[in-house]
């Protein structure tokens, strides 16, 4: 169980900011994580602007709560 979590959350930052980022191993993320969306058949999309709707509501309120 996580006590303090300020202290974990400073740690995790801690962490990122001592490493550098590596362009090659994204990369291979990257293409590894889209490699995985084609095999199930997420990729390529057949209608990009399928719940483009949602998508913009979901934005909006997301704004309306940054701004508020």
């Amino acid at each position: 169980m996580i006590r303090d979590p300020a202290l974990l959350v400073e740690f995790e930052n801690a962490q990122v900011r001592a490493q550098k980022p590596d362009y090659h191993r994204n990369l291979e993320i990257f293409e590894a994580l889209y490699s995985e969306a084609a095999a199930l058949g997420i990729f390529p999309l057949t209608d990009p602007l399928e719940g483009i709707e949602i998508d913009i509501r979901l934005a909006k309120a997301i704004h309306v709560q940054r701004t508020a």
